[in-house]
């Protein structure tokens, strides 16, 4: 067991809570882009004439390797003796395709981890922190844990629960509608709000509708702000009975960006042809045995990401996935968009008494403004 850190002085806190958060930031620039590994971000500081001097940093690069630590490293050389270590989360003990990252860091003469989380991976847990101790290296344990727990909560969720963190985004009107009448597709949020939605998209490893929103606004789910374009994750539908038509902007574009659909085992095998044909992939799992309803188990269908390695997922969803998600309680945060302005007829939103759930669920609820829009954010304690 890594022995209880000792009390840290005001000025000591404040200090490794400014550089853990430069540490955060920098891991936040993989997200969506290291799966299946985490985004850690890392920040090797040493102290020179009375001064703080940033002399490495690192985050996770694509695919999840390098990890943070070693490109850390690389970058601070000899100067990384002596000094401090900022890791959003546990330094990994075990050999994979490269040695653990605590060997390296002792290895480099760092005197000093600050750490933010444990890993909760077996492999891990705690190992690498003793690791360090037994080293004799300075540890220090739980600098901004809630911020880097959001920060790796896809990671902490598929390694606990097998399954990805599952954010759902929804857009409203002010009279709490989500379409116009019949569901026909209209323009509720601003272009700040969509700037940010996209920029949800680059920092998702996929993003799911349900197969109602492609028959209805035929949408590409690509990432379209400039320079980002690139970064668009894998688009998935759930789709039970594979109604997915082989015309739709997200099936003609299945080439250049991959599009997963999970349908029930029993949809039609002709469906799954013709879409495999244009470049899909089609995944089946069983049906909703809880609602009743004609679907499929979403608990399964996350499930069966989590193996393929997703470990955030966005979900755009309709009412009626959004309904199934929070009844499930299969989310781990929920982000509303609320316009300003109303539509009058159309398709309603969440009903009251799914909005009591889904508070009761996510209790924690921040707000900020998008434009002229406001961005609500709701997430586990």
């Amino acid at each position: 067991m890594t022995p209880a850190s000792p009390p840290v002085a005001i000025d000591d806190l404040r200090r490794d809570e400014r550089f853990m958060r430069a540490a955060l930031a920098l891991g936040r620039r993989g997200l969506g882009n290291t799966w299946p590994n985490p985004a850690v971000g890392c920040v090797i500081v040493r102290r020179e004439g009375g001064h703080d001097v940033v002399v490495g940093r690192g985050w996770t690069q694509p695919g999840g390797r390098p990890h943070a630590e070693t490109q850390a490293l690389a970058e601070a050389g000899p100067l990384a003796k002596g000094a401090t270590a900022y890791v959003t989360l546990e330094p990994c003990s075990h050999y994979g395709r490269t040695g653990p990252c605590a060997d390296a860091l002792a290895r480099a003469g760092v005197a000093r981890i600050v750490g933010a989380l444990r890993d909760p991976d077996p492999r891990v847990g705690g190992r690498g922190f003793d690791m360090l101790v037994r080293y004799g290296l300075d540890v220090t344990e739980g600098v901004l844990a809630d911020e880097a727990y959001q920060a790796h909560v896809g990671h902490i969720t598929r390694v606990v629960f097998g399954r990805p963190a599952v954010t759902v985004k929804i857009a409203v009107s002010a009279d709490g509608k989500l379409a116009g009448p019949g569901g026909a597709p209209v323009r509720i949020t601003g272009p700040e709000a969509s700037a940010r939605v996209h920029m949800m998209r680059a920092q998702s490893d996929a993003i799911a509708v349900g197969v109602g929103t492609v028959l209805a606004d035929d949408p590409r789910l690509t990432v379209r702000l400039p320079g980002l374009e690139e970064r668009s994750p894998i688009r998935i539908v759930f789709d039970s009975n594979l109604r997915l038509p082989p015309a739709s902007k997200l099936v003609r574009g299945a080439r250049d960006v991959p599009l997963w659909v999970i349908a029930r085992s029993d949809a039609p095998a002709a469906a799954e042809r013709i879409l495999t044909d244009a470049g899909v992939e089609v995944m089946r799992v069983g049906p909703d045995a809880v609602s009743g309803r004609p679907s499929l188990d979403l608990g399964e269908a996350l499930r069966l990401l989590g193996t393929r390695g997703i470990t955030r997922l966005l979900v755009e969803a309709g009412p009626r996935l959004a309904a199934s998600l929070i009844e499930a309680d299969l989310v781990e945060e929920f982000v509303q968009f609320c316009s300003p302005a109303p539509i009058g007829e159309g398709l309603a939103a969440l009903t009251p008494e799914l909005l009591a759930i889904l508070d009761r669920q996510l209790p924690n609820m921040a707000a900020k403004m998008a434009g002229h829009d406001i961005m609500t954010v709701q997430r586990r304690s």
